[in-house]
């Protein structure tokens, strides 16, 4: 039994460190820029992302607030802040628009 399963995670970290090095990931480019589906991304990123970034900033504000009594005393509000409401404020409104690494 204890040889089976020495076999088969040898078998999955094989797996694993063989489909690490798939050429699909030394691509350069993801999509064409002629390509129909850079389109469809575009929408997706400012109908889908951009309003999911604001909507996490708004309730990191809430969770910054909950958080302060915490925070406050270990000298953190401004990791808090940065973590829950600036990162996801810059994700929807500082990103480039069409943003091509999304």
């Amino acid at each position: 039994m204890k040889g089976l399963k020495k076999m088969c995670l040898i078998w999955i970290a094989t797996i694993f460190v063989f489909m690490s090095l798939s050429p699909v990931g030394w691509a350069d480019e993801k999509w064409a820029a002629d390509d129909p589906i850079t389109h469809e991304w575009t929408m997706v990123d400012l109908f889908v992302a951009r309003p999911l970034g604001i909507i996490g900033g708004v309730l990191g504000t809430g969770v910054l607030v909950l958080s302060l009594p915490f925070s406050i005393p270990t000298g953190g509000v401004d990791d808090v802040a940065q973590m829950f409401v600036v990162k996801p404020f810059q994700f929807s409104f500082e990103r480039r628009f069409p943003d091509d690494d999304m």
